[in-house]
């Protein structure tokens, strides 16, 4: 029986970890002990979720070790939120994988880099110092890749190769900020920056770095160009997987950062820098949605344009300091809502054998359960009302109000005007008349109803606003 919240958030990484290794080394069993592995991942997450809400925050070094000898592992509720996140997702793609894989050999690499990049992101989420974050988020950065290229071609491998020199140059900028902050302060632990920062030439650059680096990883406007190619061309699992966490891996790193270790390194202008970063991509990447051809790249470019909201977390934290709360909410939301999507396109695309929007009208009216998930989860990327996508816009606007700062608001209704615009573009489709795609591939239906139960997650958080930000209120840094 463990006894605390970072008991169970250690099994939350090392499960995945052995069921990688397993699926790796009993290649045609890949399926069933992906299944296997990820419900207790799941148990694990769930366990250490349920410790942190009811014993608060916890903080220790790895082994018994303590900082700044050992390896800090850090469980708040921002860390739990985001390993739920993570399983929920998680959980749903390695169901839809199960009938979307056909080649033997892909089933078994796909297994075993899967569970590697769960393993990563969830050591990620509990990394308590900036040396380890970057151990994880090279693991994360080469698993993503592997699986960018899992489909092979020319398209998918070049796609892979771009995400890769981009993932190596963020590492590096990263890295580099990490040894200026140990040559200036000679610790690494997350707590101990924190408090002995000092707003000097050494800190601010290797503040600018290490963020400029987790943003080329983002791929927040204009650093976005590697993202529509990775997601738009990989595997629908992994661009799900893609698209929902791996890029709140880094951008969680990003808030983790200047809430607890750079708080006072912010100058002026620099909230207004990161926001028009944010309504750059909005915006940009809303207009391209719009234009795209093809589904996935509809919703690749309208994962460019969600990622905006998550960087209004500055300029909104700069007149509301708990704004922060429901920038995460939305990634949580936008995290489900996202995954949904990507997997009903791989659906579509794999019943049609192809992903152009106009001539998928016959396969849409052929998929009605696929084509009802798409839009509850497009309905959450919307805004609309009774979606948890409606709540975290909400508490967006509010946010912005409470501070009066009008344009930030306006912002968010724009964007959810434009996200109806390629939303309802791709789901019109479904509507219009036309004869029965003979061609129509029949999809196994354990992706049909995997995809429409992760769109009623998306709804279900809708009523789980108040929970969640109970949650994160048991933050364990600063505020």
């Amino acid at each position: 029986m463990f006894a605390t919240g970072l008991d169970w958030a250690a099994w939350a990484v090392a499960v995945p970890l052995v069921g990688a290794l397993l699926a790796g080394l009993l290649p045609r069993l890949g399926p069933v002990l992906g299944l296997v592995f990820s419900l207790l991942t799941a148990l694990a997450v769930a366990g250490a979720v349920m410790a942190v809400w009811h014993e608060g925050p916890v903080r220790a070094g790895l082994g018994g070790w303590d900082v700044p000898l050992g390896i800090a592992l850090s469980l708040d509720g921002l860390a739990a939120l985001m390993l739920a996140m993570t399983a929920v997702v998680g959980l749903a793609v390695s169901i839809y994988a199960l009938g979307y894989l056909h080649s033997s050999q892909t089933r078994g690499k796909f297994w075993t880099l899967w569970l590697w990049l769960w393993a990563s992101m969830n050591a990620l989420f509990l990394s308590g110092d900036v040396f380890n974050i970057y151990v994880t988020l090279e693991l994360v950065g080469l698993a993503a890749v592997a699986l960018t290229a899992l489909s092979g071609g020319a398209a998918a491998l070049g796609a892979a190769m771009r995400y890769l020199l981009v993932s190596l140059l963020g590492s590096l900028a990263y890295l580099m900020g990490v040894a200026l902050l140990y040559g200036g302060y000679g610790v690494l632990d997350l707590a101990a920056l924190g408090a002995a920062m000092e707003p000097d030439k050494v800190s601010r650059l290797a503040a600018v770095l290490m963020t400029v680096g987790l943003l080329m990883k983002t791929a927040l406007f204009p650093l976005h160009v590697w993202l529509p190619p990775a997601h738009g061309s990989a595997p629908a699992p992994v661009s799900a997987v893609l698209s929902a966490l791996v890029v709140k891996a880094s951008f969680y790193l990003i808030l983790r950062l200047w809430l607890d270790v750079f708080p006072a390194l912010t100058v002026p202008g620099f909230e207004l820098f990161m926001g028009a970063l944010g309504a750059g991509a909005l915006l940009w990447g809303s207009v391209l949605a719009l234009r795209a051809a093809r589904l996935k790249q509809v919703v690749a470019y309208s994962t460019v344009a969600q990622l905006g909201y998550l960087f209004l977390v500055f300029p909104l934290m700069a007149v509301t300091p708990g704004a922060w709360q429901a920038v995460v909410f939305f990634a949580l939301a936008h995290a489900c809502a996202k995954a949904t999507v990507f997997l009903a396109a791989g659906s579509l695309q794999q019943a049609a054998g192809h992903d152009r929007l106009a001539q998928l009208g016959a396969v849409m009216r052929k998929e009605p359960v696929t084509v009802f998930a798409f839009g509850i989860a497009g309905a959450s990327l919307v805004g609309l009302p009774l979606t948890g996508g409606f709540i975290a816009k909400w508490l967006l606007v509010d946010a912005a109000l409470q501070g009066h700062a009008w344009g930030w608001a306006s912002l968010v209704l724009a964007g959810g005007l434009l996200a109806g615009g390629y939303v309802f573009r791709v789901l019109g489709h479904a509507f219009g008349r036309g004869p029965v795609d003979p061609d129509h591939r029949p999809v196994p239906a354990v992706m049909v109803w995997s995809t429409l139960v992760l769109a009623l997650v998306s709804v279900a958080l809708g009523f789980a606003g108040a929970a969640s930000l109970e949650l994160l209120a048991l933050h364990g840094g600063q505020t």
